[in-house]
């Protein structure tokens, strides 16, 4: 291992230590921590891995951690279990928060922001047509189909301004 990732592994397993310990003299502060926080400080514990040693790449398994911890965070306080049915479709949006997240990190976003951006995209899509049909509210879901015109929009916009930097 190279020294960057040493000290970030270092830093991580501090923090981690000290909140821990601080649940433990405090549990009162800490009362609303149930197990979905264990997949979400993985999934943290990856990003912040990723921001301090610099490797991009750790972005994207931690978005996706973190994503369904929260998920699942969300399903263990309301028991609404059920959601499953249409909520997995956010995953593939946790996926493009970290391939922006590691455009970030590696400072390549122009190459990364487009697809991070329309995986994003489509996981809304997926999220509101899956949700329309098994439980999300109607008011919400109803609108999904506008998430598909913006994302023609964006893919309109983004052929027809590429070919006219080709074309100079």
């Amino acid at each position: 291992m190279n020294r960057k990732t040493t000290i970030a592994g270092g830093i991580i397993l501090i923090l981690l230590g000290g909140l821990f310990l601080l649940s433990e003299i405090f549990p009162q502060v800490f009362n609303f921590w149930d197990w979905p926080f264990i997949i979400i400080g993985v999934g943290v514990t990856f990003l912040l891995w990723a921001i301090i040693s610099g490797t991009g790449g750790l972005a994207v398994p931690g978005a996706i951690v973190s994503g369904i911890g929260g998920i699942l965070y969300y399903q263990s306080l309301t028991g609404d279990w059920a959601s499953w049915a249409y909520i997995w479709g956010l995953i593939p949006g946790f996926v493009g928060v970290g391939i922006i997240l590691n455009g970030l990190i590696d400072r390549n976003l122009k190459k990364t922001y487009t697809a991070g951006l329309i995986l994003v995209l489509i996981s809304a899509v997926m999220f509101f047509a899956f949700g329309y049909n098994f439980g999300l509210q109607r008011d919400i879901a109803m609108f999904w189909p506008v998430l598909l015109i913006g994302l023609g929009v964006f893919a309109l916009v983004k052929a027809l301004t590429s070919g006219k930097k080709r074309e100079e």
